[in-house]
């Protein structure tokens, strides 16, 4: 039976229509982790070293897209919620445009900056050639990396959780087959990895607007439009705290690399690296949760119905509880055999990649509860408080970690920075689920007699 969004969600069916976008997250960041297995064991550990220390920057450009489909999908379903399907439509047309044309636009411009970024943050040597090579390459794939971003939140509004999946399945097959074509059969290194990931990411983009375009049965299509811009506008403010959050996580990384490479040397980039393909999948089942969630929360919003915002909210933090738990458990007991998968060519980086991986794992008891908190005033059109969580988390605590910490524990305070800093997200999550209840009404609250 077909899931809608303005049904009764129960704890099954609320899984079933979320299922969808969680596994099209996990599928696409385990082919990401794949992309970094073959590049560290067929391309060699400076390649790998390299795309670890660029691959932030093409994230920070990428992210403009998760900006564009987050807000946009809150503006859209809303306007479903209020029963206006033909704006809706209209609506979502125009998101779409808008983010291929500034994608093209980005692109080109900094195609040529990617040598001097690259040199920026640390990469010498061959390291810094082959990060060049990477870059260069993969950001032809841009424009389409930020539709495939997009589209990530809007098949969700489009009642059709399982195509997302479907799409993230065939991009993610079209990387692994390329590189090991281009890696393994043709030799091509570190320049064979960026173009599977690039052909990988034209493949995902370029489906949906097929799909999109023709006769569908979905709640979207691809009709004419005109341009508004209170609606381009109102988009970037619901989903500026995904770009903030996205380019916040990115910058991070490279702090990360920075303070690595400052202490150990270019080991602990390596070992870094291991742990962020890791944090990708584990992360992944979150923002693939909140991407389900997100426009059920956005219509029902519109269509004023407290009583099914309180529901999906409530089962929210009972899913994100235990799924938490189960999460850093996997992470700490697992740690052995995925430091061996990656690095197992040097025991130093293995033995730093595992115990880097136990210390951060214990981050994933926390990340869940904010990285909700920031959609969910997202998708309820607030943008501003979304985006005070999210940056908050993402940058100003993880800022504050990362430096202060390793003065106090060492290599271990930067493995601790993480943890640290999002149990301090958590507790000003919590402060804004508080602080706004009155006014949005998500929790039911007893009158006293």
């Amino acid at each position: 039976m077909k899931i809608q969004l303005s049904d009764n969600f129960t704890y099954g069916k609320l899984m079933r229509f979320c299922l969808g976008p969680i596994l099209m997250m996990v599928f696409t960041s385990v082919y990401s982790v794949v992309d970094g297995i073959f590049v560290s064991n067929f391309a060699g550990d400076v390649p790998f070293k390299a795309v670890n220390y660029i691959f932030p920057v093409i994230m920070i450009l990428g992210a403009v897209g998760f900006m564009f489909g987050a807000g946009g999908t809150a503006v859209v379903s809303k306007t479903l919620g209020e029963g206006d399907r033909e704006s809706a439509n209209k609506y979502f047309t125009l998101i779409v445009t808008v983010t291929f044309a500034v994608g093209t636009v980005l692109a080109a411009g900094f195609f040529f900056l990617l040598r001097p970024i690259a040199g920026l943050i640390g990469a010498t040597g061959d390291v810094l050639v082959d990060a060049v090579v990477y870059s260069r390459i993969i950001i032809a794939a841009l424009p389409f990396f930020m539709l495939q971003n997009l589209f990530q939140s809007f098949f969700m509004a489009a009642e059709k959780p399982h195509l997302g999946f479907v799409f993230a399945v065939v991009s993610g097959i079209t990387n692994i087959v390329f590189d090991a074509l281009f890696i393994i059969g043709c030799k091509m290194g570190v320049a064979g990895a960026a173009l599977g990931t690039a052909l990988s990411q034209a493949v995902g983009g370029i489906a949906p607007v097929i799909y999109f375009a023709c006769k569908n049965r979905s709640l979207l299509r691809f009709v004419k439009f005109r341009v508004n811009w209170r609606v381009i506008g109102k988009s970037c403010v619901n989903g500026s705290s995904e770009l903030l959050g996205n380019i916040a996580m990115s910058l991070v990384s490279i702090i990360y690399n920075w303070q690595l490479t400052r202490i150990v040397g270019a080991d602990g980039v390596a070992a870094f690296g291991v742990i962020m393909y890791v944090q990708f999948v584990f992360v992944a089942i979150f923002i693939g949760y909140c991407l389900g969630v997100a426009p059920i929360v956005g219509f029902n919003y519109g269509a004023k119905n407290k009583t099914e915002l309180q529901n999906v909210f409530k089962k929210s933090m009972i899913v994100l509880t235990v799924t938490s738990v189960v999460m850093a458990a996997s992470a700490i007991a697992l740690a052995d055999v995925i430091a061996l998968i990656f690095v197992s060519y040097s025991k130093t980086i293995t033995e730093m990649t595992v115990r880097g991986m136990r210390l951060y794992s214990i981050s994933f008891l926390f990340c869940g509860y904010c990285m909700f908190c920031s959609s969910f005033f997202t998708a309820l059109n607030n943008g501003l408080i979304s985006a005070v969580v999210s940056f908050g988390r993402t940058l100003v605590f993880q800022l504050v970690c990362i430096f202060v910490m390793p003065l106090i524990w060492g290599l271990d305070g930067i493995w601790l920075a993480t943890p640290v800093a999002e149990f301090v997200s958590v507790l000003l999550s919590l402060l804004m689920f508080a602080v706004n209840n009155k006014r949005y009404g998500y929790v039911a609250i007893k009158e006293k007699k």
